[in-house]
Order: C-alpha cells, then sequence, then structure tokens
C-alpha cells in the first residue's frame, strides 16, 4: 500500500479524535503523510469568541474522545489556526521525528488545556518541550514560507477533492470526516 495521506487542522475536534484512527494505521506500519489544512480560514487572526458546545454532535465528540482516551475540555474561544498549522508543517518538513509529539503536544493544547495557538510564544514553547529547535522555529515563522508550505498543502487536498477536515487519501479513494475506527483497522490489514 502506497502512502496514506491525511489532511488536519488543530482546531477541528474531529482531527483530535482522528489522532487515534492514525494511530491504528502507524502501529501497524503505514506510511502516514499529515499534512495540514485550515478547515475555518474565516476566523479572524485574533481568534473569536464560541462559548458553551451542546447538543448530540458534541455528546457524540465527548464520547469518542473519552474512547480514545483523549482528554477534551471545549474552549471558549477559537483562535485562527493557519499559524499553528504553519508552525507543525515546518517541524513535520525539518523534524520529521518530532512532528507526531509536536501534533499531539498542539492538539493537548487547544483541547485540554485552552492554550492559544493564535500566540507564537504558544507554538514555541511546545517546540522547546518537543526537543525541537524553537529560535529555527521562531526565524522561520518570521517568513513567509510555512505559510506558503500550508496554502501547498490545501491546493493539493482540494484537487484531490477535500472539503473539510479529517481527511485521507487511501489509494485514491478520499475518505472524509470522522471514519469508524473499525474501518482505518481494515485499511491497517489490508495494507
Amino acid at each position: 500500500m502506497a502512502t496514506i495521506t491525511h489532511w488536519y487542522d488543530l482546531t477541528c475536534p474531529f482531527c483530535y479524535i482522528a489522532q487515534s484512527r492514525n494511530a491504528v494505521l502507524l502501529a501497524r506500519g503505514v506510511s502516514l503523510d499529515e499534512l495540514p489544512f485550515q478547515a475555518h480560514p474565516e476566523i479572524p487572526v485574533e481568534g473569536m469568541f464560541v462559548g458553551a458546545r451542546s447538543g448530540a454532535m458534541y455528546d457524540m465528540l465527548a464520547a469518542e474522545a473519552e474512547q480514545a482516551q483523549l482528554p477534551l475540555s471545549w474552549p471558549d474561544r477559537l483562535p485562527n489556526s493557519r499559524r499553528a498549522l504553519a508552525a507543525a508543517e515546518w517541524v513535520r518538513t525539518n523534524h520529521k521525528e518530532r512532528f507526531v509529539e509536536y501534533q499531539k503536544a498542539l492538539f493537548a493544547a487547544h483541547f485540554a488545556r485552552h492554550e492559544n495557538l493564535g500566540d507564537d510564544a504558544v507554538l514555541l514553547s511546545h517546540a522547546r518541550a518537543c526537543h525541537i529547535d524553537d529560535a529555527a522555529l521562531k526565524l522561520a515563522m518570521e517568513t513567509q514560507t510555512p505559510l506558503d508550505a500550508v496554502s501547498r498543502a490545501e491546493a493539493d487536498a482540494q484537487y484531490h477533492g477535500v472539503r473539510g477536515t479529517p481527511a485521507w487519501l487511501v489509494e485514491g479513494r478520499l475518505l472524509q470526516g470522522l471514519r469508524p475506527v473499525e474501518e482505518f483497522e481494515r485499511i491497517a490489514a489490508s495494507a
């Protein structure tokens, strides 16, 4: 099986839970290429207040997070995720061996600790904690290069028909949305 491409957003709760789907693939040795896709570019740079969440969808997400053993606490604000995605993409490109750890740290920062992923200081702090050269990341974030990498990943996603996150490209077939874990077990078994 060729590499599976996965497009994600760090502020998407479905992507947060999809970490458990990707873990199934990785545990079976499936090669996974994770690429950024900003699900809500309309969120202003300073973020926006969203308040409490309730309803069937949020109950389902809470149950899925509990099953995946992922702490889930809804933040009152949604940050614009573009800079966080750019930082993660820079790490994936320049420190691939640290990417999964950094991505997990940023997901947890948002969904478990309500840290502002729109704040470069938060991004750099997690880079340091993951033993990534935060000075090099800071320097990179002062350029357009990491943001351009996000734009290229999004253009590729749109070419393949991605309209939102999470999305996986598996042997030419696009899977969108939070799919059942059993589907990923079948995919991994056929790898």
